[in-house]
């Protein structure tokens, strides 16, 4: 009886053993996945109207939210440089937008940071929309009760599409931090 309780201890703890966090994918992941959310709605134009959400965007909102402490203020800077190659608005408009939005996220997390759930939506979702009526100021068109709710589908899919894209942030931040076998 009591080897196998020590096997039992053995195997529960021998598979930490030689095992640590890597420095490159907690560091690298964040940046990559929203990189690649930038990039995935190229794949997917739609003509006429505006379908598609702004992954880059939403995932930068997962990631600010989900792990508040995470992602620098000025990260905004380069990852809305890159977001403006791919997303066909005029160059700049990201970088604003993204770096405005990486402030006030800031400033309510130091006014509100026990947040749950409800309120992160919410300020997703509000964050959101005032990102696409911003952005389509930015690219010139004049913000008209027709162009607005032309853009309402694309909104509502953002919206709703947050929860998922959080969850999707939350496994690849476990994923960052799991660990790897070193081998000696």
């Amino acid at each position: 009886m009591e080897r196998l309780n020590l096997k039992s201890r053995s195997d529960q703890y021998g598979r930490r053993i030689n095992r640590v966090h890597s420095p490159l994918r907690a560091q690298i992941v964040p940046y990559a996945s929203i990189l690649i959310a930038s990039v995935l709605p190229a794949l997917f134009m739609s003509g006429v109207m505006p379908v598609s959400p702004p992954l880059g965007f939403l995932v930068l909102l997962g990631w600010r939210l989900v792990r508040p402490g995470l992602l620098p203020l000025w990260v905004g800077l380069p990852l809305g440089a890159f977001d403006d190659l791919f997303s066909g608005q005029p160059f700049g408009s990201a970088i604003l937008l993204w770096s405005l939005a990486m402030l006030i996220l800031e400033f309510l997390e130091e006014r509100f940071p026990f947040r749950g759930f409800w309120q992160d939506w919410f300020t997703a979702g509000l964050a959101i929309l005032l990102y696409l009526i911003a952005a389509m100021a930015a690219s010139g068109t004049a913000p008209t009760i027709y162009h607005l709710s032309a853009s309402v589908p694309q909104a509502l899919l953002s919206i709703l599409l947050y929860p998922i894209i959080a969850l999707m942030v939350a496994a690849l931040d476990r994923f960052r931090l799991s660990r790897v076998r070193v081998i000696r």
